[in-house]
């Protein structure tokens, strides 16, 4: 499978390219980027070709990763799709909802495959973890923290735009929702939200099987503090997400397969689109809770996998 990369900036650098010019069964075929200078770069580094129109690289290739913000990648995931392009994309997958609906949209009509990236899913031991515990009746309650540092130390990171106009609910919260949701099930509503200090939040999920779940999030946590954990808690005892060492590069390979599966059988992907749009239901609904206002998307999944 032919496949350009879309974005230039350090998660692509360090994550998506090294893992495209690996993987076995894929061609790097190209690098676009809203920067010629950067792209032409990248590719240099991976011994591809950089493309000025990004419509050339659509139409030279099979497929398409993009490593780009959320608001510039919902609309060129969807143009991809249009174009015939199979999708390896980042999560969020959109920060509207609309947005986020209009790819769900694309990838339907035109049957390309999609598998959105969300880290933890990808990573062996975490993958494993989830179905072992997603196997498991009786969980009560679930709670998720990922505290990042992003703000607070040297991060490459620390001066991306959206991420400081979006802060750690829209940052971590999709690794948070990607481990919970498979194994607690459907969100039917956003309880509560609350801030906490610098950009992090604290929310409450009751799912559709009764379990409640809880959501400290942030980027602003001093280096000291930060890490991820997940423990469930239910009629069978008490389950810890194991730490992973595995590195990213690995994990996006992972992805890849996945793709590639998914465009050889048609068979959705467990992270496809249509879940990171569900992603991004819930995160709108728990902004609108933490700007004083109202959650209006309250109660069951979107219904674009219809």
């Amino acid at each position: 499978m032919r496949i350009g990369l879309l974005g230039t900036g350090p998660w692509a650098r360090m994550a998506h390219a090294p893992a495209l010019g690996a993987h076995p069964e894929l061609d790097f075929a190209g690098v676009w980027g809203r920067r010629t200078e950067a792209a032409e770069e990248l590719a240099a580094e991976h011994g591809t070709r950089a493309y000025a129109d990004v419509d050339a690289l659509l139409a030279d290739v099979d497929a398409v990763a993009i490593a780009l913000p959320p608001s510039v990648q919902a609309g060129l995931a969807a143009r991809a799709a249009r174009a015939g392009c199979h999708l390896l994309l980042d999560k969020p997958l959109a920060t509207t909802v609309e947005q986020g609906r209009a790819v769900v949209e694309a990838v339907r009509e035109t049957k390309v495959a999609s598998v959105v990236f969300f880290t933890s899913r990808f990573l062996a031991e975490t993958e494993a973890w989830i179905a072992e515990q997603a196997a498991v009746e009786g969980w009560f309650t679930g709670r998720a923290e990922w505290l990042g540092s992003v703000f607070t130390s040297e991060s490459p990171f620390a001066e991306s735009p959206w991420r400081q106009e979006k802060g750690a609910l829209w940052d971590v919260g999709p690794h948070a929702l990607s481990v919970l949701l498979p194994v607690l099930g459907e969100v039917r509503e956003v309880a509560a939200a609350a801030h906490g200090p610098g950009d992090t939040v604290h929310l409450v999920l009751r799912h559709t099987g009764g379990a409640s779940s809880t959501l400290t999030l942030s980027l602003t946590a001093p280096p000291a503090a930060a890490g991820a954990g997940v423990e469930l808690r239910g009629a069978g005892g008490v389950a810890v997400l194991p730490e992973s060492s595995e590195a990213v590069v690995p994990a996006v390979i992972r992805a890849a397969d996945g793709l590639l599966a998914a465009a050889r059988t048609g068979q959705a992907h467990p992270c496809d689109a249509v879940f990171a749009l569900r992603v991004t239901e819930i995160l709108v609904e728990a902004e609108a809770l933490l700007d004083g206002g109202t959650a209006t998307a309250q109660a069951g999944p979107s219904s674009a996998r219809t």
